[in-house]
């Protein structure tokens, strides 16, 4: 379906984990539709150059270092960000982490840490922005899930469990927030060619191993770039997407 010019004209969006990867690519492509965009991330000097980038090609955006596991953090962060862009109509919750290990070896902290970062952290987020998101009156809130939701691979339990977990949140909020407007999707990337996978790759011996995979079981023969994946985003924070809520969309290459 063709977008419209400027499809999120006016919108004002916060996109957590868009230092690098996808969260950067969907930040650069949402502030190129006319969004005013809040980066926010642990990583200062990415976080920093994702807001450069925006603003070197015309576009509005602030930076806010926030650990999205932390309730404190996600409160300040998203104050700010509805301060800073005179309000929020999509939040983006894409930060993450990998960590990958046999089951029998992996650290109990760890996993913790897995599941705060990829899961509390849009239970804390989706709370704190609900006021706002419920202003804007055309409040979206997506995530970044993954198909290993669905087809997760051995020393990736704790990530594979916590994107199922969110898949399953998805569904949930969207039937919860639908009388106030509020659409709730997630987009399920498989093999993308970012850093953020390096623990999977090092866990199964290397990148020539990985590409041999690749080449394997996706049908497209090749990993995704995060430019790739950032469209879905986009499509479904934009008005074309308007009857669309509660979905997981994969974005693979035909991997599941």
């Amino acid at each position: 379906m063709a977008l419209p010019m400027a499809a999120l004209s006016g919108r004002a969006a916060l996109i957590t984990g868009a230092a690098t990867g996808i969260g950067r690519a969907t930040a650069i492509l949402f502030a190129s539709e006319g969004a005013k965009v809040t980066i926010a991330d642990v990583n200062v000097d990415g976080g920093r150059s994702t807001v450069d980038e925006v603003r070197s090609r015309g576009g509005e955006a602030w930076f806010e270092e926030a650990d999205v596991s932390a309730s404190a953090d996600v409160s300040r962060m998203v104050a700010n960000a509805a301060e800073a862009m005179g309000g929020l109509d999509v939040v983006v919750n894409n930060a993450g982490m990998m960590r990958a290990a046999p089951i029998a070896d992996f650290e109990e902290a760890d996993w913790d840490r897995t599941m705060a970062v990829n899961v509390r952290s849009i239970f804390l987020t989706t709370r704190a922005a609900l006021p706002h998101l419920k202003r804007s009156g055309r409040g979206v809130i997506l995530s970044t899930a993954s198909t290993a939701a669905y087809r997760g691979g051995p020393g990736i339990a704790a990530y594979s469990a916590s994107k199922g977990a969110v898949v399953a949140l998805t569904s949930v909020l969207a039937k919860e927030l639908a009388p106030e407007g509020i659409r709730v999707n997630c987009v399920c990337p498989g093999y993308i060619d970012t850093p953020f996978n390096q623990p999977a790759i090092d866990l199964i011996g290397g990148i020539e191993q990985q590409e041999a995979t690749v080449r394997q079981v996706v049908p497209l023969k090749r990993q995704g770039r995060p430019e790739e994946v950032a469209p879905s985003f986009l499509f479904l924070a934009s008005d074309a997407a308007a009857y669309i809520t509660g979905q997981a969309i994969n974005v693979d290459g035909g991997f599941v």
